[in-house]
């Protein structure tokens, strides 16, 4: 095999046609079908490089390398749309290759909703160099000005008529050897073919048809299969192993120890599950998680190590004692684990010094680094490739199952697969911390905010490369690029208040390893500070609507929340509505939030619709209404996609979600314990997209998902005259919160 040795940083010299070969049954193909044109032996490459992003082949067909990667979000089809777009190509002639440390250029981590607004304004920058280069060689070719020409279908022509040139016969060695130019001009907006249009997602039909190969479908030559034995408490050292209790098992291959890590490697799946269970191995006790019933408590009680002052307006101290109303409030939101529902899954081989890792990873150049560390391998010797898993909604247990197969292919020197379950899915991945917010606000004698103070309990590292618990476990060295994330960000307000202060205080450690789960940081401190906004309307007996457009200057958040509430028939009034329903058990409401995404970026307004059981405390969400303006929009089928992905799994965190556990481990290890929503409880979400075509594009993946809880609480306090302050607003919790207990 060629894996490993293969470099995107050598790309081609003479023939344009590029074929990787795996020796995996012939040419290797991107998810979709198409084969991967990749770089043979030649001149490395800069990655500021048009090469870097870019490769056309003998036929004229693109292949784009992004290091951006499609986590089911439909990102793949934007990006060959921002390229086709640039290039003048036919869509279907397009090929992504997408996460490969050999092949891709580092564009960082997929998160943030960076995919298109970062990686694809990078890759069409790219296109459109690219196309001027074209334009240029074409020009020299015919003796004319390159602004004669025009560029259509893959070649270039006068803009009078004639015979174009196809790219290929302009790129014979397929390099551009041009940098990429920042400041190009794209194409105008006015002569889009392709962004803006709903165009159907290219993975689409191999996933409904069962041809698509996920990573847990993904198998190599000489593949042998793991499991790993965890622990039953988290901090548990491993005393001794009988590795004769599994030694009558046929197919089993090894035991692997190294340190408190414990594996077992058998040449079928179903045989490693077998000698997981069955191996007998003694553990020490450990007892370091903190009380359930008193997480609360302990956050408050863990040592602040610094306090981010994310906004400070006027003079709130001076302020509050001159308020004509003084309002108090503390929220808070519960542990959330990312309950993929495909567990997670990764294979390994270290074969000629030469470590290859297939992940689903969401950040492969970041995991690479993570796997060099703990082998002691060269990061060049490293080479991880993305696989699109079957559920991720962050930063799961992707990259931990792939630190668990590089360990065991390094004991048994055969490539491994390793296949999480359930119990390793919920038990192992690293959490969505805990988060507490106090907030205080003083209104003036007409109802105003006159002074706002908020004080956000958040753990200082819940970003940056999570450490592996295999490393952890082996007591090997990890890398430890850790950064405080974005958790603070929309901690500071949106709205135009005399007096503000917003500090968040930044805690030395949280119960379990932080990690980001869709819209971090982002989520909770939008419900804290949109749920608390409208207490302070409900105080000055104003509209909800009414009392936000009055304190927002910005016209485009404006724009949005006027059209949530046209498309939801908004019934101005206060909150709660009076109760004159009839006096039957299920009471309705409905209830707003809005969130300028890290104040810089997409607008967002949703009204959440609520079904309120005053019997059992059940709580029901029959519609959502969202309105998203995330400036150009790329394909607005793939955006309708995210909002209706975010508001649904939104629901769910905030109706039933939440990690339980006792002063050992994690105890909610299944879906009976760690419920989700089901498919008769999923809301009718309502969608209006404000299309900006001529404005730069914003992200899409995660805003939506910021407004969810914030308006699902107000809505029930319209429903019931009742706040409900702690996420989930489980059955138990609104019933309690209903009889005042």
């Amino acid at each position: 095999m060629t894996r490993a040795a293969l470099s995107r940083r050598t790309l081609l010299q003479g023939s344009g046609a590029l074929v990787i070969d795996f020796s995996l049954g012939g040419r290797v193909t991107a998810q979709g079908g198409a084969p991967i044109p990749t770089p043979s032996a030649g001149k490395s490459i800069a990655p500021d490089q048009v090469d870097s992003f870019l490769a056309l082949d003998a036929e004229g067909r693109a292949t784009v390398y992004s290091g951006k990667v499609d986590l089911g979000t439909g990102v793949r089809t934007a990006l060959a749309q921002m390229a086709a777009e640039e290039l003048d190509i036919p869509l279907d002639r397009i090929t992504i290759v997408q996460g490969d440390t050999a092949l891709t250029p580092d564009q960082g981590p997929t998160y943030g909703s960076l995919s298109i607004q970062k990686g694809g304004v990078e890759i069409r920058q790219a296109a459109a160099t690219a196309r001027a280069r074209l334009l240029s060689l074409a020009a020299e070719r015919l003796g004319v000005s390159p602004d004669t020409l025009v560029t259509e279908n893959g070649s270039v022509r006068p803009k009078a008529g004639g015979a174009g040139i196809g790219y290929a016969d302009l790129i014979r060695g397929g390099r551009f050897e041009t940098k990429v130019d920042k400041e190009v001009t794209t194409k105008d907006a006015a002569h889009f073919a392709l962004v803006g249009k709903s165009v159907a997602r290219i993975d689409i039909p191999e996933k409904v048809t069962g041809r698509f190969t996920y990573m847990q479908d993904f198998r190599i030559p000489g593949m042998v299969h793991a499991r790993v034995v965890r622990p039953p408490a988290i901090g548990a050292n491993l005393e001794s192993v009988d590795e004769g209790s599994v030694a009558g098992i046929p197919g089993l291959i090894k035991v692997v120890r190294e340190g408190n890590f414990l594996a077992v490697v058998a040449e079928r799946e179903w045989t490693a599950i077998k000698a997981a269970r069955a191996l007998k191995a003694q553990w020490s006790a450990w007892e370091g998680l903190p009380e359930q019933d008193h997480l609360w408590e302990h956050v408050r009680a863990t040592k602040v190590t610094k306090d981010d002052v994310t906004s400070s307006v006027g003079d709130t101290e001076a302020a509050l004692p001159n308020a004509a109303k003084t309002l108090s409030a503390s929220y808070d939101f519960a542990i959330h684990t990312h309950g993929s529902i495909g567990p997670s899954c990764a294979v390994a081989e270290i074969k000629n010094g030469q470590l290859t890792c297939w992940s689903a990873s969401q950040m492969t150049h970041a995991l690479r680094k993570q796997l060099a560390a703990m082998t002691g391998m060269a990061p060049e010797a490293v080479r991880c490739i993305y696989i699109e898993g079957s559920g991720c909604y962050g930063r799961n247990g992707h990259e931990d199952a792939a630190g668990d197969a590089v360990l065991v292919a390094r004991a048994v020197g055969r490539p491994v697969r390793v296949q999480w379950s359930r119990a390793d899915e919920h038990g192992w991945d690293p959490k969505g911390p805990p988060t507490l917010i106090d907030l205080k606000a003083g209104l003036d004698q007409d109802g105003n905010v006159l002074a706002w103070h908020s004080q956000f309990l958040l753990p200082e590292g819940a970003a940056g490369n999570v450490p592996l618990v295999a490393a952890t476990l082996a007591d090997l060295p990890h890398e430890t690029t850790m950064s405080p994330g974005n958790i603070i960000q929309n901690s500071a307000l949106p709205y135009a208040f005399p007096n503000v202060r917003t500090v968040c205080h930044r805690l030395a450690e949280t119960p379990f390893r932080p990690s980001w789960i869709r819209t971090p940081g982002r989520m909770q401190n939008t419900y804290a500070n949109e749920a608390f906004l409208d207490e302070c309307a409900a105080a000055a007996g104003a509209d909800p609507l009414a009392y936000r457009l009055r304190a927002l200057k910005d016209p485009r958040g404006i724009e949005v929340l006027k059209r949530a509430a046209e498309i939801a028939k908004w019934e101005a009034r206060p909150s709660p509505a009076k109760d004159d329903r009839g006096g039957g058990d299920v009471l309705r409401g409905r209830g707003l939030s809005y969130v300028r995404y890290e104040l810089n970026r997409t607008y967002v307004a949703g009204i959440a619709e609520v079904e309120v059981n005053r019997q059992t405390g059940a709580v029901r969400v029959p519609r959502f209404f969202v309105v998203q303006d995330c400036g150009q929009i790329i394909n607005p089928d793939g955006v309708r996609n995210q909002l209706d992905g975010n508001v649904i799994q939104t629901v769910s965190r905030v109706l039933m979600e939440e990690v339980t556990f006792n002063r050992s481990a994690v105890t909610s290890l299944d879906w009976a314990s760690y419920p989700i929503l089901t498919f008769p409880d999923v809301p009718e979400v309502i969608i209006d997209l404000i299309d900006r075509p001529t404005e730069k594009p914003w992200g899409a993946g995660e805003p939506s998902a910021a407004i969810v809880p914030a308006a699902i609480s107000n809505a029930i306090f319209d429903a019931t005259g009742t706040r409900v302050r702690s996420v989930p607003f489980t059955p138990a919790k609104v019933k309690a919160a209903l009889q005042g207990t």
